[in-house]
């Protein structure tokens, strides 16, 4: 008997499928992986914990006092914990934000010419005052960059994906055009980026790279958890996320909402731009748009828009992406492998979240001489 399989909403997500699910990905992931690694000739267990290694490091490392391996997981997690819990709040009222990389950079612009050219236009401004005034010159350009499409949304109607999206590439051409070009370091013997800024506009760091941006993230984290569970503007965004005709019914401004949203979101973006800038490179040069804002949308996807989860997955793929990185030096595998594995588990990963929201029936359909004679 001929059958079709259709996907049926759950009408409540089960906690044991929502644990279930997620690890069974995980597993047939590293088994598609192992199959991989197999086929160019590369002992799977040996590859994985090369990865594992090389994110987190090993027992003996840790007693000797060396972290540097956890540490650089550390400090790849920092952006995208910040850049996620941007876009998931977007998210969380169905306005797409494709933009946290360019929100990011506009953030990172922003922090880098306060650095550069301030010290010299204030010179009588205390060095206390410069990483503030970074923060906040990082926060309101994000905050102008998602402004823009969210007003375009909110009352011409614009779909934002496409305004998002385009919108990442003028600010990323735009800082190429100033560290190539008028912003170039005079003295950096030809390599494009600007001059170093001075020591007291740095972010002071932790242990090894890892440095106060952590901090931020984990304080968004705090502050956007707060903000959709303990106050009346978070039951707006949701409410307008899960139902926006009862939202409008109720007597909630949409339009007002999506542009303060926003403002939040792209302000976490840029945050995260202007800790990058101060916190690592201490300079613009490129480096800065590697795609941190394009793979927050998983990390916000991955973790279901919960600012916690938010915080562990990143640092989940964080480890992901170190340790795919090692493989290539460790193993002498090439580039393209430690990317195919990544996908992998990330295909995995968002297959098996369809899982979770969804399930499997299997619909028989009769034979159409049966459907005749009914």
């Amino acid at each position: 008997m001929p059958f079709s399989l259709k996907l049926e909403k759950r009408l409540e997500e089960s906690k044991i499928i929502a644990f279930l699910v997620p690890l069974g990905s995980l597993l047939l992931a590293l088994v598609f992986g192992a199959i991989l690694l197999q086929s160019v000739g590369a002992d799977p267990l040996r590859t994985y914990s090369a990865m594992i290694e090389g994110a987190f490091g090993t027992p003996v490392q840790w007693t000797q006092g060396d972290f540097y391996a956890l540490t650089e997981t550390l400090v790849k997690a920092t952006p995208l914990m910040i850049c996620g819990l941007a876009v998931s709040i977007a998210f969380r009222m169905l306005f797409w934000n494709i933009g946290a990389e360019g929100q990011l950079v506009m953030g990172g612009f922003a922090a880098g010419a306060v650095a550069l050219w301030l010290p010299g236009m204030a010179p009588w401004l205390p060095h206390w005052a410069f990483l503030p005034l970074m923060a906040l010159a990082g926060i309101v350009a994000g905050a102008a960059w998602g402004i823009l499409p969210g007003l375009l949304k909110a009352y011409v109607k614009v779909n934002e994906i496409i305004t998002t999206l385009m919108l990442n590439y003028i600010a990323i051409l735009w800082l190429q055009y100033l560290y190539y070009g008028p912003w170039k370091d005079p003295k950096g013997f030809g390599f494009p980026g600007t001059a170093q800024f001075e020591p007291f506009t740095w972010l002071p760091r932790l242990i090894g790279r890892v440095h106060w941006g952590l901090v931020f993230a984990l304080l968004a984290a705090i502050f956007i958890w707060l903000i959709l569970s303990r106050t009346r503007w978070g039951y707006e965004i949701r409410l307008i996320g899960e139902n926006p005709v009862a939202a409008r019914y109720a007597g909630i401004n949409i339009g007002r909402n999506i542009v303060l949203v926003m403002f939040l979101s792209g302000g976490l973006a840029g945050l995260a731009g202007m800790a990058e800038v101060a916190g690592i490179s201490h300079r613009l040069q490129h480096g800065l748009a590697v795609g941190y804002g394009f793979t927050a949308i998983i990390v916000a996807w991955l973790a279901k828009l919960n600012p916690w989860g938010v915080v562990v997955v990143a640092f989940l793929l964080a480890a992901l992406l170190v340790g795919g990185d090692q493989i290539q030096i460790t193993m002498g595998l090439p580039a393209a492998m430690a990317s195919v594995l990544q996908g992998a588990i990330l295909f995995f990963m968002l297959g098996g979240n369809i899982l979770t929201r969804y399930r499997v029936r299997i619909v028989r359909s009769l034979p159409a001489e049966c459907t005749q004679e009914g």
